[in-house]
């Protein structure tokens, strides 16, 4: 029996006030919370939207955030290294001028 498996594309991104939402090019839509990915919770409404999707689909990326995330990495929840406690601990390890602009937030 043959069974055809595509990798997972993004077709958009969009946000509401704490969820990223990735409309897959297959019709599904994931919605990932924020708070999993410290540069995005913690950017601006404009950052957030100047991203790019590469790879045809496979990754979306921020530029100005330095920010790189699979699409199949978020369906097999990858993120999830970000909640609550270790989101804090992780905050020590990002630039300096971004942990000022954080340091606020916590």
């Amino acid at each position: 029996m043959n069974t055809l498996v595509s990798e997972p594309l993004a077709k958009t991104i969009k946000f509401d006030a704490d969820t990223m939402w990735v409309e897959l090019a297959d019709g599904r839509q994931l919605g990932v919370p924020l708070a999993y990915f410290l540069r995005l919770l913690h950017a601006t409404a404009a950052e957030r939207e100047k991203y790019t999707i590469s790879g045809g689909g496979t990754g979306l990326h921020w530029d100005d955030l330095d920010e790189d995330i699979s699409v199949s990495g978020l369906l097999l929840g990858d993120g999830v290294r970000m909640r609550t406690g270790a989101a804090r601990g992780a905050l020590r390890t990002l630039p300096d001028w971004e942990r000022r602009h954080n340091q606020d937030n916590f």
